[in-house]
């Protein structure tokens, strides 16, 4: 069996591995990327489409789901193995995705054509959204994909309907088993079932998102921490109305959103605070999610203290207070209310999408506040803003930061490095090596470097495009991975900086002719531009060096 780790490899987004094993092809995860990672990753699919056999699907988050399409677009047609919740959630997530790739083309095809340049096709429509491949499969069953392999999902906790995998295969006679964590939940969520883990396995590749550092615990049981979180919740809800202003959430709209309006509701049953909050959910994407939550309630995904409340017919995301916005004129109107208000919008790393313009209304309002919910990645927004941007660039605007910029904690949905520590901890049979993935370079390496000294098991961080094949001997820390880089992912990176290196040059040969002596402005544009056209060089020559073999 043999594994090309195609993404979430040193960063955090756009998961994807594919795995060879005696003529048959199969995919776990086929993330989009986001943030930094989209230069690193680039767009073509490094591997052609109808080659691949089969898809396991972990979750429905769009940085472990958002290339199915265009794997559809490019010609697959084989099944993606998901269960029933993660498929009816990727359809709403895979529709808004692709919806957001369309509007995103047209509006560069605007600007091209403006330039005088050519139009610009999306990575896929609607019509690639590709659902009639899911087959829904529950958890705790094996499914056999080929006489010789097979899968198994248990729930991983970390969204309604996540999975972790083990993949069981026929090496010399023997059978070999390889275990993906999937993203692994953080314990006493709202709502959702703590992770189950496997017991065994010889190999493993688990994500490392929390790796290098500890979320903030609460003493007491799992309810009298859930209570007290919603405590925090109300505390900075209501200082901030105190003071006349907003409260606005970026948040998630799959997953966090409904544990945040499960939190709202204790705050409202309880009586925390002594007056009703109008609670706006101004996101379609959300309101679709909260009715896929709904439309579960009987099924197998949810904790015990959610299942209590379900079965006294009481809905545990919803309440009398609570208003669900899509019409994008209603979602304006919120602006212009007087009164204050909670608004809860995605995206949640402030990177598209309505919570922009709420953004926009009300980060300079020293009344306000902007309370994060969820891990906010390099690279984007919402990592600027939570590491302390005085202001940021909106809509073509400098606007300054004057709002209170708050973090509840424990909202996380990934497990942290006990977590983590702990799914290791959870085989009596420990693997014979441990692949770590899905966290920032620096992270990724050091939580390596401590499952390697805490359980004696060799563990790796492989960068992307490098392949393994199980059964032979595992790398060592510190070994240079360009020698193991394979040819399919770095040939479409390749192409893509080629295509970017021409355009740039072209750009900037243009500007500096129309640059005069007193025109400094242009002068620093070219100035910025040949920076850019250097480091894509700088990275084009290196990977042309990969590609001919003499890393």
């Amino acid at each position: 069996m043999r594994i090309t780790f195609l993404g979430a490899a040193r960063m955090v987004t756009g998961s994807s591995f594919l795995l060879e094993h005696n003529g048959f092809s199969f995919l776990v995860d086929l993330g989009l990327a986001q943030g930094n990672d989209e230069e690193r990753m680039g767009e073509a699919l490094p591997f052609s489409a109808c080659d691949i056999d089969a898809v396991i699907l972990t979750h429905a988050h769009i940085d472990h789901s958002g290339r199915l399409p265009m794997l559809a677009k490019e010609g697959y047609s084989g099944p993606i193995y998901a269960t029933e919740a993660t498929k009816r959630l990727a359809s709403i997530m895979l529709s808004d995705s692709a919806h957001i790739q369309e509007s995103d083309a047209a509006w560069k095809s605007r600007r091209s054509a403006r330039e005088g340049g050519e139009k610009v096709e999306p990575l896929y429509t609607s019509a690639d959204a590709a659902m009639e491949l899911f087959q829904s499969v529950p958890y705790c069953q094996r499914i056999f994909l080929t006489d010789d392999i097979s899968f198994m999902i248990i729930d991983a906790g970390h969204l309604l309907g996540s999975a972790s995998v083990k993949v069981f295969f026929q090496e010399d006679g023997k059978e070999k088993s390889i275990v993906f964590s999937g993203d692994i939940g953080n314990t006493g969520q709202p709502m959702l079932r703590n992770p189950e883990y496997f017991d065994s396995a010889d190999w493993a590749i688990m994500e490392s998102t929390y790796g290098d550092r500890l979320h903030e615990k609460a003493e007491g049981n799992e309810k009298d921490v859930l209570y007290r979180r919603a405590e925090e919740l109300a505390a900075i809800t209501d200082r901030t109305f105190r003071r006349g202003g907003n409260l606005i959430i970026p948040s998630f709209a799959v997953g966090r959103t409904q544990e945040i309006l499960y939190l709202f509701r204790i705050i409202m049953d309880k009586k925390i605070l002594p007056y009703e909050i109008p609670v706006f959910v101004d996101s379609p994407l959300s309101v679709k999610a909260t009715a896929v939550f709904a439309s579960c309630l009987r099924d197998d995904y949810f904790d015990d203290e959610a299942r209590e409340l379900i079965e006294k017919g009481i809905n545990p995301i919803l309440f009398p207070s609570l208003t669900a916005v899509i019409d994008a004129e209603e979602s304006k109107k919120l602006n212009l209310r007087k009164e204050s208000a909670v608004i809860i919008s995605s995206s949640g790393m402030c990177e598209a999408g309505r919570i922009r313009h709420h953004l926009k209304h009300n980060i300079w309002r020293s009344d306000s506040t902007i309370l994060f919910v969820g891990y906010q990645a390099e690279g984007t927004l919402g990592r600027e803003i939570v590491d302390g941007a005085e202001s940021i660039h909106l809509f073509g605007e400098e606007i300054m930061v004057n709002a209170e910029i708050a973090i509840l904690k424990g909202t996380s949905g990934h497990a942290d490095k006990n977590g983590l520590l702990e799914w290791i901890s959870a085989f009596s049979a420990k693997p014979a090596g441990i692949f770590v993935v899905h966290g920032e370079e620096e992270t990724a390496e050091y939580f390596a470097s401590m499952v390697s000294s805490r359980f004696g098991i060799k563990a790796y961080a492989p960068d992307i495009g490098e392949d393994f094949t199980f059964g032979s001997e595992f790398p060592e820390e510190g070994e240079v991975p360009l020698r193991r880089h394979s040819a399919k992912m770095l040939r479409p990176r390749l192409e893509e900086l080629e295509k970017q290196k021409n355009e740039i040059d072209d750009i900037f040969s243009r500007l500096k002719n129309r640059v005069s002596a007193e025109d400094l402005s242009d002068e620093k544009n070219a100035e910025r531009l040949g920076r850019a056209l250097k480091r894509f060089s700088d990275e084009l020559s290196e990977i042309s060096r990969r590609w001919n073999g003499k890393a």
